[in-house]
């Protein structure tokens, strides 16, 4: 495939090299087939030993934006001693040999699909018995693609509350905790829908910390939140008034304890519930370190736990470059700078872009302002699924190439900034990086490279 990278010279060769390598080390298939290995009639995964010979029946459900190759990989595994599995996509699946059914529902808006996905998988659960094994295959994306509202609440309005809450900016996390206490999936409710069956859940993390209650909103894990959390999240943001009465009655029954909370630590639905979590962002981060120590470049971790405003976050790192700078020409070797997480963007303007577009517009932004001479710098920022917000890019990258670019075209970084228009700032400059859709989902990933100035 043809990239805007490998036509701008080594040192951007470099950079799509690296983001490769990170991408290839989260592919789905290879995560499972490294951390589930069988012998015999003998599963082991995450230290434990499942004796298939012991079991009646094993069922597989995956759901999530890895959950095709998540799954078809166990189920080959499993092979003859798979009972039934389905997977829940958030696109079109390859018409082979498939083992598992697929639903292909909506991301990142539920759809009616959904809604059948989540009453298919609760479906499954319920039919695994105390003698049954069902793996459970999760990943980003889950939380829309098994999406059953619970009792009273239609999808419509959980539908438009949750992109309400992702368009003022809320966090993953605060996203989560309004889904489940509107949900009759999350929040531990799939686990107990299959108790007293044994539950081995296999999971892909896109989020922060790797919490389990968080990633798919948790199905298997217990809860820690509330119902007075959820709507405490919906008045910090300026939505509790707005929301369907359906949603405010629900959220008001249950902190008056109306309507039974989510499942929490100790339930003892959980003592047969093994979660394993088999890749997230660091195992990205540390296959792109070790490609940038092969293509000779010092390679330094900052952080795997971005948060928070993409614009913020983007000035804190371009002023770091910016010092950085100052003492690159005495470097022994070109840096590598890796850094990982997940950023929000609070849209005010009427443009289109992403996060991770608008990390590398306000960098550039900034990059110019403190005017940085004496080294090459690039910076990249991609979501490691192939998709960046509400575009089909998986991200953008700069350099001082692209200053340059702009002012040819006579662009104006900071106005298409302002309108929140990244992504056809960098659609005009070249500096899009177009993936397509990836089939995991790890967060997003940001390297930026610095050396001496080249003559």
């Amino acid at each position: 495939m043809a990239n805007a990278l490998a036509r701008k010279g080594c040192f951007a060769e470099d950079a799509e090299a690296i983001w490769r390598a990170a991408l290839a080390a989260v592919d789905p298939w290879r995560l499972v087939r490294e951390a589930v290995v069988r012998e015999g009639e003998v599963i082991r995964v995450g230290g434990r030993e499942f004796d298939l010979a012991s079991r009646d029946r094993v069922f597989v459900v995956a759901f999530g934006k890895a959950a095709s190759a998540m799954g078809e990989a166990l189920a080959g595994l499993l092979d003859e001693r798979l009972t039934a599995g389905l997977a829940v996509v958030p696109g079109p699946v390859a018409k082979g040999d498939t083992r598992l059914e697929h639903i292909e529902a909506s991301h990142p808006a539920p759809d009616a699909l959904s809604v059948e996905a989540g009453r298919r998988v609760l479906e499954i659960a319920a039919r695994a018995g105390e003698k049954d094994l069902l793996f459970v295959c999760l990943s980003g994306g889950g939380s829309s693609l098994a999406a059953l509202p619970a009792e009273g609440i239609t999808l419509d309005k959980k539908r438009r509350l949750s992109e309400d809450l992702m368009r003022a900016g809320a966090t993953i996390q605060e996203l989560n905790i309004v889904r489940k206490h509107l949900s009759a999936v999350k929040g531990g409710q799939l686990a107990r829908a299959a108790f007293p069956a044994t539950v081995v859940t296999l999971v892909i993390s896109d989020v922060v910390g790797d919490d389990l209650g968080t990633i798919a909103s948790g199905p298997t894990h217990w809860d820690a939140s509330t119902f007075g959390e959820a709507r405490a999240i919906l008045e910090c943001y300026g939505l509790w008034d707005s929301a369907s009465a359906m949603v405010r009655a629900r959220l008001e029954e249950g902190a008056r304890g109306l309507v039974p909370e989510t499942l929490k630590e100790g339930d003892p639905v959980f003592e047969r519930v093994h979660s394993v979590i088999i890749g997230d962002n660091m195992t990205a981060l540390r296959a792109a370190k070790r490609e940038a120590e092969k293509r000779g470049f010092e390679p330094i971790f900052l952080s795997s736990s971005d948060g928070g405003e993409a614009r913020r976050t983007a000035g804190g790192y371009a002023a770091f470059l910016a010092e950085l700078a100052c003492s690159a020409a005495s470097l022994p070797r070109p840096l590598c700078l890796l850094a990982g997480g997940e950023l929000t963007v609070t849209v005010k303007g009427r443009g289109k872009g992403g996060r991770n577009t608008e990390f590398v517009l306000a960098a550039l932004v900034d990059m110019a302002k403190a005017e940085v001479s004496g080294i090459d710098w690039l910076i990249l920022s991609l979501g490691t699924d192939g998709i960046d917000g509400p575009t089909d890019a998986a991200g953008a990258w700069a350099d001082e190439r692209t200053v340059k670019t702009a002012a040819a075209l006579g662009l104006d970084p900071v106005a298409y900034l302002d309108d929140n228009d990244s992504y056809f700032f960098f659609k005009q400059t070249g500096n899009l990086i177009m993936t397509g859709p990836t089939g995991t989902n790890v967060m997003d990933l940001r390297l930026f490279l610095l050396r001496p100035a080249v003559p």
